[in-house]
């Protein structure tokens, strides 16, 4: 198994639908110790420090991960 097959997508079913159609982006999913890795458009609003990046996501695939988790 993929590092990748190890995540829990919360996001994007790949059913065509939502922000990318049948595109890979941009997702929502959770690691097997809990945390959450978001996927999305690279934004260059301001310098996160070393080692860090930034994301952008519309709010709509937040409140679908929301809803997958049961939140």
């Amino acid at each position: 198994m993929s590092e990748r097959e190890a995540l829990t997508r919360l996001t994007g079913n790949g059913n065509g639908k939502g922000e990318c159609g049948e595109r890979d982006c941009p997702n929502v999913y959770r690691t097997g110790t809990g945390s959450f890795l978001v996927q999305g458009q690279v934004s260059d609003l301001f310098a996160p420090p070393a080692g860090e990046g930034l994301v952008e996501i519309p709010e709509t695939v937040l409140r679908e991960a929301f809803r997958a988790l049961g939140w």
